[in-house]
């Protein structure tokens, strides 16, 4: 009877100890990385790392960023909602800046309420503090794989017994003031990949001539690093032991770092790879969901057992991580203010799975260019040898849009044929921009006519609350 009743204690013991086992999060963000991933596809991408992560979580193809620019995309991803509703309208420059509206939560805030301790390591790139609470900001350039995975095993080290919150912002791929950072001192266990210009798939929005296959060898060299770095912060999970408590999410805050990609809300710019690993998952999954980045604060309050705000737009993805074909997840939404200050180009878009409508807020204007962009040797080909082509696409098509465009992704993947103004058309343009209205006015989009801004509006301080009168 004793033995009895002390098997039964200790099965009690062990239950209630797993049950109160801290259930920690770890995003690890790639910067500027395309789907050039060899579990998407790539052939000649080195990314072994990822690649084994994707083996034994689950692999979304359909995965969607809400705005292809890093500030904005780093702030949906974070606080859940689309730029033009989080306030983080461009980048988070030191200078002309943007920065997320101060009543916004995000992720940190979020999860202090349940004991989390929130860090990151590395590249942030959104402000400001109140918003964005992390109780480390731990400084790192975020190319050097094993400094970062270094400083963030101090992180985890230090948590102690409380559940954690770790954002790993690598900076590669993104472009150097030249190059991809190729060129700097690592580690000798940093394996330095070289790839062959000659031999590498050039994108369908990139002229194929020796400058371009250059810039792309660098770049896959930049992924290379960068995925060594995902197998390096396993491994810290792994000798930490936390990796059976933790929930991974991998994934990239926009498109290659290329004209045609970058700052686009074509798929180029915004369709990313997306990996989520939860703790006890069999097998390897390949999810055909339609997801977008502002699914992942749901995902992450949920895992922690947190209620989702009624505001949120998206869904938490823990449901359906093991489902490959889950019914209700067939469109997503993007939307898009400024890169830099003077980047202003607004657009907002639907993707379903069988159309792209993009609706460009200011047509009339050029198509502005990030800065890293337009110095690229790629880019300044383009200039000096006045392409017709850009790839497949006309520049001037590039340059200058028209208000709506309409793509059939099933027939023209590329999305190079718009068919707004077809009349065969008029019925899924219809419909799609009801889709995109309706999700505008949901969104509070200040862009829309009957969001105009209040003449006046109140403004909490420390010392209380004022009202700011608008000019």
């Amino acid at each position: 009877m004793f033995r009895f009743l002390y098997v039964s204690a200790m099965l009690s013991l062990m239950a209630t100890i797993a049950a109160a086992a801290p259930k920690n999060i770890v995003f690890l963000v790639a910067d500027d990385l395309g789907r050039q991933v060899g579990c998407y596809g790539d052939a000649v991408a080195k990314t072994p790392n990822i690649d084994a992560l994707a083996a034994s979580g689950t692999r979304f193809v359909n995965a969607f960023a809400s705005v292809s620019s890093c500030s904005p995309s780093r702030a949906t991803m974070l606080t859940g909602v689309p730029t033009h509703t989080n306030g983080q309208y461009g980048l988070a420059h030191g200078t002309h800046n943007s920065h997320s509206f101060r009543n916004v939560k995000g992720l940190p805030a979020l999860l202090a309420s349940a004991g989390y301790r929130s860090g990151v390591v590395a590249k942030l790139h959104v402000q400001p503090k109140e918003v964005y609470p992390f109780d480390a900001e731990i400084a790192d350039a975020g190319r050097n794989p094993v400094s970062v995975a270094e400083k963030a095993r101090k992180f985890i080290q230090d948590a102690v017994d409380k559940p954690f919150f770790l954002h790993i912002g690598y900076t590669d791929p993104h472009r150097t003031a030249k190059g991809f950072g190729n060129d700097n001192k690592y580690p000798a266990t940093v394996p330095n990949a070289k790839f062959d210009p000659a031999k590498l798939p050039v994108p369908y929005h990139l002229p194929d001539v020796p400058e371009v296959r250059e810039e792309l060898a660098e770049y896959y060299q930049s992924v290379a690093r960068m995925d060594h770095g995902i197998g390096l912060m396993m491994k810290v999970l792994e000798e930490t032991k936390t990796l059976e408590d933790t929930l991974i999410v991998f994934l990239s805050d926009n498109g290659i770092p290329f004209p045609g990609a970058k700052t686009t809300l074509y798929d180029a710019g915004i369709h990313l790879p997306l990996i989520i690993k939860k703790p006890g998952q069999k097998a390897g999954v390949v999810s055909d969901a339609m997801v977008s980045f502002t699914d992942l604060v749901p995902t992450a309050l949920d895992w922690a057992g947190i209620a989702k705000s009624t505001i949120l737009p998206g869904r938490s993805l823990l449901p359906i991580l093991e489902q490959p074909k889950p019914e209700g997840w067939d469109e997503v939404y993007a939307s898009h203010q400024f890169h830099e200050i003077t980047m202003y180009y607004p657009m907002r878009a639907v993707r379903t799975r069988t159309h792209k409508l993009i609706l460009n807020l200011a047509h009339e204007l050029e198509y502005p260019s990030a800065s890293d962009l337009w110095e690229s040797p790629t880019w300044q080909g383009v200039l000096k040898r006045n392409d017709a082509m850009m790839g497949q696409r006309p520049t001037k098509d590039f340059l200058h849009r028209p208000k709506v465009e309409l793509y059939d992704i099933v027939a023209d993947r590329n999305e190079l044929k718009n068919r707004a103004d077809e009349p065969g058309m008029k019925a899924v343009r219809d419909e799609l921009l009801k889709k995109l209205t309706a999700w505008r006015s949901k969104t509070n989009d200040p862009w829309l006519p009957e969001k105009k801004f209040p003449h006046s509006w109140k403004v909490s301080t420390s010392a209380g609350t004022r009202i700011c009168n608008r000019t």
